[in-house]
């Protein structure tokens, strides 16, 4: 694992949402975590009530469906991808390219009361692509929990995904 560069210090925790907002790429009412409580080089647990919104643009038919866990997870992925970077380099894009041994206890994430509580671990990677762990919870119960496989750059990284057919 690379060296961590720029670690922030403990007393700026919790960072807030409008840090979240600035260095990841999802935007507006897309962007659903409210704060980061804890990080280290491995970890991440962030907090969030996005999922009480009326207006949480993952809702379909009205509801907010357990499968919508995984979006944030992965918002928190991209958050401890961001405070993993060094503060002059922009992070890699990643884009998560599978998702296994997925747990729900729940079908809906809408009619939970409480503050969520998104975590991810990052159990190996490299520069091309991390397998972290997550799960979310509310009240020290599991809601999801599974494990996710994310690629960086994969517009840099497109002869990774070439066919050898060189005339495209």
């Amino acid at each position: 694992m690379p060296p961590i560069k720029n670690h922030a210090p403990s007393w700026v925790l919790p960072i807030g949402h409008t840090w979240i907002a600035a260095h990841i790429p999802h935007q507006g009412s897309m962007c659903l975590l409210d704060r980061v409580e804890f990080w280290d080089a491995t970890r991440i647990i962030c907090r969030a009530q996005s999922h009480l919104s009326p207006d949480n643009p993952l809702r379909h038919e009205g509801s907010l469906g357990i499968t919508n866990g995984i979006e944030y997870a992965a918002q928190a992925m991209a958050v401890h991808g961001a405070l993993l970077a060094a503060t002059d380099v922009t992070p890699a894009a990643g884009f998560i390219t599978s998702v296994r041994s997925v747990r729900w206890n729940r079908l809906r994430l809408d009619d939970i009361d409480g503050e969520l509580e998104v975590s991810a671990e990052r159990l190996s990677g490299n520069e091309l692509n991390i397998l972290y762990e997550f799960s979310l919870l509310c009240a020290n119960i599991v809601l999801l929990s599974g494990r996710a496989s994310v690629i960086l750059d994969a517009a840099g990284n497109r002869n990774l995904f070439s066919t050898g057919d060189k005339s495209s």
